[in-house]
């Protein structure tokens, strides 16, 4: 199973592309995509679904796992995330892709243990569990937490399911 994990973001979207097999995770790539300075935000949002949709074509994702929104201070960020966080949405359906949405602590819990992780922990245990030769970007850290999140889920969910088959 490929997934596309995604960190949305006005300013920096981030992305982390994973495989799993069995209990075997392997990165495929992450990055940050950051729209030029000095656009508007609907040509900042076309640009990061542009970007998403051009992923999507590369590597073939048989899910999106998105991060969902935490509560912020700034209703004005808060908004320019959903916009963002949206667009992810549109680029995964308009591919044909489910969605899951994880929040910020069900990443942190299952990448790190502990649900109010910090941005340093996440990067060096996607670094760990990845086996990458470097920490990733903040934002791609993020992003790969996310797609390792859900690999974690769906592998939990696969087995609910064979044990109940077995009853």
């Amino acid at each position: 199973m490929i997934v596309l994990g995604i960190d949305p973001g006005s300013r920096t979207t981030g992305y982390g592309v994973v495989r799993a097999e069995g209990n075997h995770l392997t990165h495929i790539d992450n990055g940050g995509i950051q729209p030029k300075a000095g656009l508007s935000l609907p040509q900042r949002l076309r640009a990061i679904h542009d970007h998403l949709a051009s992923l999507i074509s590369t590597f073939h994702p048989e899910i999106v796992a998105l991060e969902d929104i935490f509560v912020a201070n700034n209703a004005r960020s808060a908004m320019a995330l959903g916009h963002a966080r949206g667009i992810a949405m549109l680029a995964a359906d308009q591919a044909g892709l489910e969605v899951s949405s994880y929040t910020p602590s069900q990443v942190k819990l299952a990448v790190v243990g502990f649900g109010g992780a910090t941005k340093q922990q996440i990067q060096e245990m996607t670094r760990m569990m990845l086996k990458l030769p470097e920490v990733p970007q903040e934002d791609a850290a993020d992003a790969l937490a996310v797609a390792l999140c859900h690999c974690q889920s769906a592998g939990f969910a696969h087995r609910v399911k064979q044990a109940e088959g077995k009853r």
